[in-house]
């Protein structure tokens, strides 16, 4: 009778252990669908996922995001968050927590992981450089000063991508330069350095194929392109009547490189100071078409499939959101998702739209195809969002 019994016992612990790995296997899920909303003032952020929209998680103490932006690890599992202050967090966003948090610098202005995952680094204004940390850990891997001149000045960082090759490219914003950093061994990095590219770049653009690296210059008209399949041909420069013009303009927000798009050959970029949105072809680097639009633009992004182009607005006019279809080159649509429309982005496949409204408290979510507004979420004056399609993005 007791050996029955104890067969018994075996039997429903065993039974008990695979309804409990059953049930965990239910709660389990992947991370293609999911993404971060920045909660700028709160110092937090909001863990979201696309299929359900909803939020998921809250995650607290990330310092100050008034300039936050985010990279993904290879899984998508861990969210890098870059802070104003020098802080790189690292949040596990099936958890919703943050597994280390460090302040590498005093002033910090955003980051990039490796081709490989194994690396972020981040750009500093205050010590000027870049410093490099090992992506599991956050444990200290390379200190790159960005000196200039004879040795003893350093200059802000800006414009910090990933590049194929396990290399990261950025700019000098006192310098003018561009700077190409080898790290396939991270213990002695490689430096080629673009001097005298133009003055005072201020962010960049890298291609989608990562081949072209495009700095922004604040100083004067033009941009300067690097093409990094043919380094040895040194940097050019491209677009010459891009810019602020000779004559003075007022600009409320300068233009994210980083938030311009590239649909089949067309690039299409903010007017700086102007209600414009500006068409080049990218074989020729040619102007085909200037598109007026209802403010001075901030993001112009493409939908993943090329078709629209969704643009915002700086103040005073960051109310709207407008689109232009590609083909046609003309606005088709304009929203009013409310006062302080801060960032867009786009779902893995395009179908839909997250758009952060600052200063109504909300994410708003849109169908790209009717325009309708889909959900509404409650937000802490939300500014970037990012989803983890970004993790095989290079540059992103």
């Amino acid at each position: 009778m007791r050996s029955e019994v104890a067969r018994l016992d075996v039997i429903s612990i065993a039974a008990l252990c695979l309804l409990l790995l059953l049930g965990g296997c239910a709660g389990l899920r992947g991370t293609g669908d999911m993404g971060v909303v920045i909660e700028r003032e709160a110092g937090r952020v909001l863990v979201v996922e696309t299929t359900g929209q909803s939020i998921v998680s809250k995650v607290q103490g990330l310092g100050n995001l008034s300039h936050a932006s985010v990279v993904y690890s290879r899984d998508a599992r861990y969210a890098y968050v870059f802070g104003r202050e020098g802080g790189l967090s690292k949040v596990d966003i099936l958890r919703g927590r943050v597994v280390k948090r460090i302040v590498q610098a005093g002033n910090s202005i955003g980051g990039a992981i490796s081709q490989d995952g194994r690396l972020v680094a981040v750009a500093n204004y205050e010590p000027g450089g870049v410093k490099v940390f090992d992506a599991d850990t956050l444990e200290p891997v390379a200190d790159i000063p960005a000196v200039y001149g004879d040795g003893g000045q350093r200059s802000k960082v800006v414009g910090l991508v990933d590049a194929p090759g396990q290399r990261f490219v950025f700019s000098l914003w006192d310098a003018g330069e561009i700077w190409v950093v080898d790290m396939q061994n991270p213990a002695a990095p490689q430096i080629t350095k673009f001097k005298d590219i133009g003055k005072n770049p201020y962010d960049d653009l890298l291609t989608p194929d990562g081949r072209y690296y495009a700095a922004g210059l604040f100083g004067e008209n033009g941009l300067a392109l690097l093409d990094l399949w043919h380094p040895e041909a040194g940097v050019t420069r491209i677009m010459q009547d891009y810019g602020r013009g000779d004559e003075p303009l007022p600009v409320f927000k300068m233009p994210h490189l980083e938030g311009w798009a590239i649909a089949g050959n067309y690039m299409f970029v903010p007017a700086i100071g102007h209600h414009e949105v500006i068409v080049f072809d990218t074989r020729d680097w040619k102007e085909v078409k200037r598109i007026p639009v209802y403010g001075q633009p901030v993001f112009v992004m493409a939908r993943p499939d090329g078709r629209q182009i969704w643009v915002n607005f700086a103040v005073p006019n960051n109310e709207k959101v407008q689109v232009i279809d590609a083909a046609s080159l003309d606005i088709i649509q304009t929203l009013t998702p409310g006062k302080g429309v801060l960032h867009l982005e786009f779902t893995p496949r395009g179908e839909h739209i997250w758009i952060s409204v600052r200063d109504e408290d909300r994410v708003k979510i849109y169908d790209t195809a009717t325009f309708k507004e889909l959900k509404s979420l409650p937000a802490d004056k939300p500014s970037g969002i990012f989803f983890t399609t970004r993790a095989h993005k290079i540059g992103l």
